[in-house]
């Protein structure tokens, strides 16, 4: 019997405020990772500054790669392809680790693979076991908040996404509005697990469609917030996280409610920063077992920005020959397809 060859991919991600290296194996197996995370430095700003993301970027690409070579006890010369995000996402950031996996490409002679950042995303649950077609991906991050069909591997339909705010930046909004530190969906998540669903928020984009909006929920919980101090009353924040929160998953819950039972779906998948929410999490996992469909959530080191979903991604780009080559751009804003 012959052996078929293993891949080794190279990932490289750097869309917004990590930088990270990863290799992974036959786009399952995670052979090394290293992340260098900047959270503590934007944590003083209250969000992401792209300028100082990219200057830190550059300070960490070439530690991140050395790293993660030597923690996997590999040499560039057994890797198979490099892989990189190449949108969407900070511009100036992309640039950052685009350029280095340009160089790694050019210098060792290895296929570049483009990596779309929510393919990534997507295929970080390939990680944990192989998703299973036909399926149905809810992306919930700080830039989307997005259904999607796959009827087979690389093929992504759209169903829906956010008019407005992404999930994951109304949760850093109200947060700031809490005085809570950034990033602030962790500590709403926490919150909402003490308080009491009291307050009667709108449930936004409360249709039959599958497009989200959350800016109408931000400016409830904005003007609850101003108009509770206006009058004098104290604010209790574990109440206006956990109602927030509960407003949020009654939102998901019946726009991945409806597209399950109008689309033929065998299995159910959620990616994304905010993938990592206990109380989305368990909402949806209730959903799944009641809907009799097969799930799988990512890790929590999964669900927020890693090159171990580049690469996983760049695996099956790499089967499908998807190359990129040298004039290889960043991309802001890109259509998943």
């Amino acid at each position: 019997m012959i052996k078929v060859k293993d891949t080794y991919i190279l990932g490289i991600e750097s869309s917004c405020d990590e930088t990270s290296c990863a290799i992974v194996k036959n786009g399952v197996e995670e052979i090394a990772t290293v992340i260098l995370s900047q959270i503590d430095i934007h944590a003083n700003y209250g969000g992401v500054v792209p300028e100082i993301a990219s200057r830190h970027h550059v300070q960490n690409i070439t530690i991140v790669i050395e790293q993660c070579l030597k923690k996997a006890n590999m040499e560039m010369a057994m890797i198979d392809a490099i892989a990189v995000t190449y949108g969407p996402g900070l511009v100036g950031s992309l640039l950052i680790g685009i350029e280095a996996a340009k160089t790694l490409s050019y210098v060792y002679n290895k296929p570049l693979i483009p990596v779309h950042h929510i393919a990534g995303h997507i295929y970080a649950n390939n990680l944990e076991k192989p998703m299973c077609f036909p399926l149905l991906a809810l992306v919930i991050s700080g830039g989307h908040t997005d259904l999607i069909y796959m009827d087979k591997h690389l093929s992504f339909k759209k169903l829906g996404s956010t008019l407005d705010d992404a999930v994951g930046e109304c949760y850093d909004k109200i947060a700031r509005v809490l005085d809570l530190p950034y990033p602030g969906g962790p500590s709403i998540d926490q919150m909402a697990k003490k308080g009491e669903n009291i307050y009667a928020l709108p449930i936004p984009m409360n249709d039959n469609s599958y497009n989200f909006s959350f800016s109408g929920l931000k400016s409830a919980v904005i003007n609850l917030v101003n108009n509770e101090k206006k009058h004098g009353k104290e604010i209790n924040k574990d109440n206006i996280a956990c109602s927030f929160q509960e407003t949020v998953i009654a939102t998901i819950n019946k726009k991945v409610r409806n597209a399950l039972a109008n689309y033929p779906v065998n299995y159910f998948i959620i990616a994304g920063g905010v993938a990592a929410n206990q109380g989305i999490r368990n909402n949806l996992q209730f959903l799944c077992k009641e809907k009799k469909i097969n799930y799988n959530f990512p890790k929590l080191k999964y669900c927020t920005d890693n090159a171990t979903m580049i690469a996983a991604a760049g695996y099956f780009l790499f089967q499908d020959k998807r190359f990129g080559d040298l004039t290889l751009n960043s991309k802001s804003t890109i259509n998943l397809d």
